[in-house]
């Protein structure tokens, strides 16, 4: 154990630990150049603290920036301390997790900072899809170091002093920090940055949360814990909750807990983990209104995929197929959002979650829940992209689109000479529902494997995954892809 001088860097990893338990590697290291009489300047652990410890007895590792000493920069041993603690995590198969507040690249180092910068983002890379990465933001990050949590799994910030930026916003052309503070917490999980922002006691708890959600490693499933809630607990009124999945996916979660991600972030999509049968479980849902706890529609949205929502759902996907975390899906959507802005970007963005969904090989299982329509709902983990199961509510409907919509398209001609135009569509829009757009016919073609009521969808997800516990699944020999 170290005995130097507390710092704020060693308290944030005593909060995070589990109480003692943290062992500090390399606590002796201080900067070694001499250049600009940096040799004159004491710099203790050289500004970063490393080491292991655990978290609800698992093994982890962490570092965090002590900006006491030289502002946090980043020098050679700075850098080679934390790139140490990836190779160490890779190799023990154990999370890593960095605490950082730090004023960037050390001036003094120069190129030997640089490198330093590189050797981190190279076993950051490395590690990827081997060990979660987790970073927490609680003062600058800025420069080269923001790429850091960009190339973490998951990223927390400190709401009110905390700063994470490429550019500072003094620098933007045409903006200051008093216009557009885009350093700011508010604003980087607005952008899809961040997933989570809290004041920094709170951010602690937080991670431990979500690190008992997640498996160690890519080959270890050691997330599991006994379940004691109802495996067949009915969950009434769910089909009121049909616009905002957070809902549904809270009540029928073991003991109703869920852990939602880029909460700020492309609200039109609900990403998170909750847990069903005591296994964690990826959810990805479409929604149309977020709802307060008093049970009012505070935002709403269209029935639409939009360029951000798929990101943000594709990117949440990739990350489960690399751990082995099943994917829940809850459909609601009509098709994609129309407008200029949303065009520029649509298609790619539309391509790469269709693309994660098909690519992934964890079990996959599908609700729909609303409406499934068009190329929008074959791109919403449908039976075509490989879902091993779907199942639709009483009343969902599905096909190319909705059937008055579809109706006035095919019989144009009869509409336009019709005495009473709206009855005829209305007759020619039940028919085409009964035969093209209802759950019943999609059903009858194989896309739906089970029409069920939504109180009893907890019960239905439980049985479903469990029967896919050992599901095994190998794509065409390749490198990787290129969606």
């Amino acid at each position: 154990m170290s005995n130097t001088t507390q710092s704020s860097a060693r308290t944030r990893i005593q909060m995070l630990l589990d109480e003692n338990s943290f062992v500090e590697i390399g606590g002796m290291i201080t900067a070694r150049n001499t250049d600009f009489n940096m040799n004159s300047k004491k710099t203790p652990s050289d500004g970063v603290i490393t080491g292991y410890g655990v978290i609800d007895n698992r093994l982890v590792y962490v570092y965090s920036q002590d900006a006491s000493v030289l502002n946090g920069t980043i020098g050679e041993m700075h850098a080679k301390k934390i790139a140490k603690m990836y190779e160490m995590a890779v190799k023990m198969g154990a999370p890593i997790i960095g605490l950082l507040d730090c004023a960037g690249a050390r001036l003094q180092e120069a190129t030997d900072a640089l490198g330093g910068f590189g050797e981190i983002y190279k076993m950051q890379a490395l590690a990827s899809g081997v060990v979660p990465q987790i970073c927490a933001v609680f003062g600058n990050c800025g420069g080269g170091l923001s790429l850091i949590p960009a190339m973490a799994d998951f990223t927390f910030m400190e709401g009110g002093k905390a700063k994470l930026f490429v550019n500072s916003p003094n620098a933007i052309e045409g903006n200051t920090v008093q216009k557009c503070d885009t350093a700011s917490a508010q604003f980087q999980s607005e952008s899809g940055l961040v997933d989570i922002v809290d004041e920094e006691g709170a951010l602690f708890a937080k991670i431990r949360q979500l690190m008992a959600m997640l498996p160690s490693n890519n080959e270890t499933a050691d997330a599991y814990i006994e379940c004691t809630d109802d495996l067949n607990r009915v969950c009434a009124d769910l089909e009121n909750a049909v616009e905002d999945p957070a809902i549904i996916v809270s009540n029928i979660a073991d003991q109703h807990v869920f852990f939602e991600t880029k909460t700020n972030y492309a609200k039109d999509m609900v990403t998170g983990f909750i847990r069903m049968n005591g296994t964690t479980v990826g959810v990805a849902a479409n929604r149309s209104a977020v709802y307060d706890e008093q049970g009012q529609a505070v935002e709403k949205f269209d029935s639409v995929l939009s360029p951000n929502g798929c990101e943000k759902a594709a990117d949440f996907v990739n990350f489960c197929d690399a751990f082995e975390i099943p994917v829940l899906t809850l459909t609601n959507v009509a098709g994609y959002k129309a407008s200029k802005c949303a065009e520029k970007r649509i298609a790619k963005a539309a391509a790469a979650l269709t693309y994660a969904f098909a690519n992934a090989t964890v079990p996959k299982v599908n609700i729909v829940t609303g409406q499934a329509f068009g190329s929008a709902g074959v791109a919403m983990n449908s039976k075509a992209l490989g879902a091993d199961m779907v199942f639709a509510w009483q009343g969902a409907k599905i096909g190319m689109m909705d059937a008055a919509a579809a109706a006035k398209i095919m019989y144009a001609d009869e509409l336009s000479d019709a005495k009473d135009a709206k009855e005829l569509l209305d007759k020619k829009a039940a028919e085409y529902e009964e035969l093209q757009s209802g759950a019943e016919s999609a059903a009858k073609r194989g896309y739906i494997d089970s029409i069920i009521d939504a109180q009893d969808t907890r019960k239905y997800v439980i049985g479903t995954l469990e029967m896919l516990f050992s599901k095994r699944e190998e794509l065409p020999a390749k490198k990787h892809g290129t969606v």
